[in-house]
């Protein structure tokens, strides 16, 4: 199994606001003398065939005269706050409201001055935290189920740094999560990145990188490596982009540190990615964002595209084909959190989604099922809000919407469109294992859904934590007559509610258990030190 970790890379700042120049353009070579031609012998030319070197002898004498003579750096430490309000109850039943207050330190580096700003480019773990803390989305020393109330961004010299008011403070321009970059922007000018933005796509094997970024947060540093593969497809949670693998030893302190390579045209360094995350089993095993995918975001502040498997989108054919897809299936199963789902056709045209509890298959009572009604026209969309049924172990009981408050209507809405949504994506990929190792497109797309569907499982968790509460609240007690589950599932209405019915409640029969599906599983990724924990 192989696991990743993030690097919240940590760069000191200089507080210096004139920008440093690049270097003069290096002057035609002179011409050897004539009368003494073995006077001096030449160095070797290092090894370059393409657009990057694969050794250090390519830095020309102006370039390497510039870095060093330059006082001003262009890479900031960046800290990251956030302050999570804690809910809970004294001995007595009183609420308590406790405040933890968090921070984390990462790199940003200056890259262009506009409109009186400075733009900087990091990532985005580095300036992101969860809006709620949860198993999926962890913050360290603070609780589950905990909301994040404030939140701040500032340059600091290091880690270490508690004297404030030099602090320069920083907001966020834009995030793109799927990226893992952000751009922040500081009303302070900063000394800019002297080199020019290259291309990551002209990246190979065993070509140089020079890598400036704090680690652990404590001193500026330069880490130095060698590209050990040019490519390097990143699907870990929300990541979806292109990497490249670099072995340069960096430490957690270093996420958002500017990769940079020499070109073989110039001898100057160019700009070619952002480290972000290592393999934590991997000493030297470090992942960079190939720079040619954050041009937008650097240029015109906006972010990629979301993936077209988290953008399936919820319209009339998708019902048709999850309807068709139910009535042909003896079993009509899909995971959603840490629990089993089920959709079943009614004769109507109607739609009943059902959510079991963490016994099923061997408890098969519904904890919740949504009835999800037909529209009359396609513009209308998937389908619209029916009743709602709460069950137990004595069977079903419909909670009317008059019952129900604002609040308790929006989450049954959301569990109802996350259902429809997970679902879709569900069926998609068991639809396609069958097909999966006919060749090689078929065989990644069936890869890229169930990678797809590994993610939502772990995001759902805790709206299928919050209905199971639901169903705790609202199951039929002793007092109240209870439906059986199939005549919910099976029959349309009849003029009455089937929740007002006098049929005897009892045990709900048994429902077939979901079929085991066999699947490629690829080498899960985790982070150590990224949005969910950080060091």
């Amino acid at each position: 199994m192989v696991w990743w970790t993030v690097g919240l890379s940590v760069v000191a700042v200089s507080l210096a606001t004139a920008g440093a120049q690049p270097p003069p353009a290096a002057p035609p070579p002179a011409e050897p003398p004539q009368a003494q031609p073995q006077a001096s012998t030449p160095e070797p030319a290092p090894f370059c065939e393409g657009e990057y070197a694969d050794s250090y002898s390519a830095l020309s004498a102006q370039a390497r005269a510039f870095e060093q003579s330059v006082k001003k750096k262009y890479t900031y430490c960046v800290r990251s706050t956030a302050v999570y309000e804690c809910l809970s109850y004294g001995a007595e039943g009183n609420m308590r409201r406790t405040r933890t207050s968090v921070s984390a330190h990462g790199t940003a580096f200056a890259y262009r001055q506009q409109a009186g700003e400075t733009l900087l480019l990091t990532n985005e773990h580095v300036v992101e935290w969860p809006d709620v803390t949860s198993d999926a989305q962890p913050v360290d020393n603070v609780p589950s189920g905990c909301k994040r109330v404030k939140d701040g961004l500032s340059i600091v010299e290091n880690e270490a740094d508690a004297y404030d008011r030099d602090d320069i403070p920083l907001s966020k321009a834009v995030v793109d999560p799927q990226l893992d970059l952000a751009v922040i922007k500081s009303k302070t000018p900063l000394t800019v990145l002297p080199w020019k933005v290259g291309r990551s796509a002209g990246v190979r094997e065993r070509d140089v990188v020079d890598v400036r970024g704090f680690p652990l947060g404590v001193f500026n540093a330069t880490n130095m490596g060698k590209v050990i593969s040019a490519y390097d497809r990143d699907e870990y949670k929300e990541w979806y982009h292109d990497d490249f693998v670099i072995d340069a030893l960096l430490s957690q302190g270093s996420s958002g540190s500017p990769v940079l390579a020499i070109s073989c045209k110039t001898g100057e360094f160019e700009l070619v990615g952002v480290y972000h995350a290592g393999y934590s089993r991997g000493s030297a095993l470090n992942v960079v964002v190939g720079i040619d995918q954050a041009r937008d975001l650097m240029n015109n502040l906006r972010r990629t595209p979301k993936r077209a498997e988290a953008n399936t989108p919820l319209d009339a054919l998708a019902r048709a084909r999850m309807t068709k897809r139910a009535e042909v299936s003896a079993t009509p199963f899909f995971p959603f959190g840490s629990r089993t789902a089920a959709v079943f056709p009614r004769a109507d045209g109607s739609l009943l989604f059902a959510l079991y509890s963490q016994d099923f298959p061997r408890r098969v009572h519904p904890l919740v099922v949504l009835e999800d009604l037909p529209v009359a026209s396609v513009d209308e969309g998937f389908g619209r809000s029916g009743r709602v049924w709460f069950g137990g172990e004595r069977g079903l009981l419909e909670r009317k919407r008059a019952e129900q408050d604002a609040e308790l209507q929006q989450q049954l809405a959301r569990l109802l469109d996350a259902l429809r949504r997970d679902a879709t994506l569900a069926f998609s990929y068991q639809d396609s294992l069958p097909a999966s190792d006919e060749s090689r497109q078929t065989f990644d797309t069936s890869a890229r859904l169930n990678k797809t569907l590994e993610r939502t499982i772990v995001a759902h968790r805790d709206l299928s934590d919050a209905a199971a509460e639901l169903a705790d609240r609202f199951a039929p007690d002793v007092t109240e007559s209870a439906t059986r589950t199939e005549s919910v599932l099976k029959n349309p209405p009849a003029g009455i509610h089937l929740g007002l019915s006098s049929e005897p409640a009892g045990p709900a029969p048994a429902t077939p258990p979901p079929p085991r599906e066999s699947g490629v599983r690829r080498p899960a990724r985790s982070t150590s030190g990224e949005p969910p924990a950080r060091k």
